[in-house]
């Protein structure tokens, strides 16, 4: 009898395990990734003679993470900064909180997310995580969502202050807005392969000061789609905005973009795109689009000549073709041909034409080395546009990345 309820006991408790090994996770992830760049003309063009600039930038990041049916955690480290940039005893470093949130689910469907975090919405176009720039970018914010097969509906809020004022209610940064509103729609059919999404942002902006500030209200609203068969797929994105800028003169503008993809083979794909963002009339309105905080790096050029706002507003037609050589070797070639929405001071529209050469190899499991080049045929109003540099000098830009990402512990019980 003693052996027999000692068995019962072994089985209640192993089983007792074996289900609570489904009920918790707790996760450590390192990442460091540095990256060497030669900037001969890169975000803005050089001037006759001047020097390139080489440097080398890191970001080292550390994040744990605890989850649990119901719950998940997850607070994340890290330091960023160029080498060379601090003494070698240097005691006051750039480490940073760069997520700590919360998320709380409520059935199957619901869920509470709260503290600081990455958004990233639809493909990046005006709420992205950048990335491509060595901090990253994140919101302290609370979202509220729910999500099933077909439909995800999220509402975000976020409120910033520089401190806890006794009184006064002026904001002036460091953060680009001081509050934002966010409502997002996105339906995917199970019967065909089509996405469709739509989102609201109200970013409100202070001008003032202390105790004198007045947030002006800007909205931007728009839609997503992309369809995507077998072989070819379709990108669909447009974006109004209006309300009042931050000096408190009225926005209306607006972007359009469309992209056509097709795939030769299993490890061939060409692209070919368009991207209108409308422009400055005049100085009584505000007519150029603002991308607000999205990945733009990932839209016009690599060589970040063009980022979410440019005064006369942008077309970019553009193309390009990805190859994958086995399961560790991926090329990318593209091209933009940039021309201003408006006129530049007199000057022809046309702005250049960039061309920018990828490659990203897996060295060894978490281990992956990318690199590029880029160069850039600039025309004599991206002098004006950029307001500095000269379009007759060679302008081009190279750059090598080291990303090493393990996961470093991993536990259930």
């Amino acid at each position: 009898m003693k052996r027999l309820l000692l068995a019962v006991a072994v089985a209640t408790l192993t089983a007792v395990g074996v289900s609570a090994q489904q009920d918790n996770e707790f996760t450590v992830d390192a990442e460091l990734r540095t990256r060497g760049e030669h900037n001969n003309g890169a975000i803005v063009p050089r001037i006759d003679q001047e020097q390139a600039a080489n440097f080398i930038n890191e970001r080292a990041r550390l994040s744990v993470s605890y989850k649990r049916s119901n719950l998940q955690l997850k607070a994340s480290v890290q330091h960023t900064g160029v080498w060379g940039q601090d003494a070698m005893n240097q005691d006051n470093g750039r480490a940073t909180m760069n997520e700590a949130w919360a998320r709380m689910n409520f059935g199957d469907h619901f869920f509470a997310q709260l503290g600081r975090m990455a958004l990233d919405y639809d493909d990046g176009r005006l709420l992205g995580s950048q990335d491509w720039s060595v901090s990253g970018s994140w919101h302290d914010a609370l979202r509220l969502g729910y999500e099933d097969q077909h439909n995800r509906l999220h509402g975000i809020v976020a409120m910033n202050q520089t401190a806890e004022n006794n009184r006064g209610d002026y904001y002036a940064g460091p953060m680009p807005y001081k509050s934002m509103q966010v409502l997002w729609y996105q339906y995917q059919s199970l019967l065909l392969p089509l996405r469709l999404s739509a989102i609201g942002i109200n970013v409100g902006r202070e001008l003032g000061t202390q105790g004198h500030g007045m947030t002006w209200y800007q909205q931007t609203v728009g839609a997503n789609v992309s369809f995507q068969p077998m072989k070819w797929g379709l990108n669909l994105t447009g974006y109004y905005q209006m309300g009042t800028n931050s000096d408190g003169r009225d926005v209306q503008a607006w972007m359009a973009s469309a992209r056509l993809l097709f795939d030769l083979s299993q490890s061939v794909a060409l692209y070919a795109g368009y991207d209108y963002l409308s422009g400055n009339k005049d100085i009584q309105k505000v007519n150029a689009f603002n991308g607000l905080y999205g990945s733009y790096h990932d839209f016009y050029g690599a060589m970040d000549y063009f980022p979410g706002y440019v005064y006369c507003g942008l077309n970019d037609i553009h193309g390009g073709l990805d190859v994958t050589l086995g399961s560790k070797v991926r090329l990318k070639a593209d091209y933009h041909y940039f021309m201003a929405a408006e006129d530049v001071r007199g000057n022809d529209r046309p702005l250049g034409h960039e061309i920018d050469v990828q490659f990203a190899a897996r060295l060894m499991k978490d281990v992956t080395l990318r690199g590029g080049y880029s160069v850039m045929f600039a025309k004599p109003a991206i002098n004006y546009v950029k307001g500095a540099g000269s379009s007759d000098e060679w302008q081009d830009w190279a750059w090598l990345q080291l990303s090493i990402s393990p996961r470093i512990f991993s536990t259930k019980w």
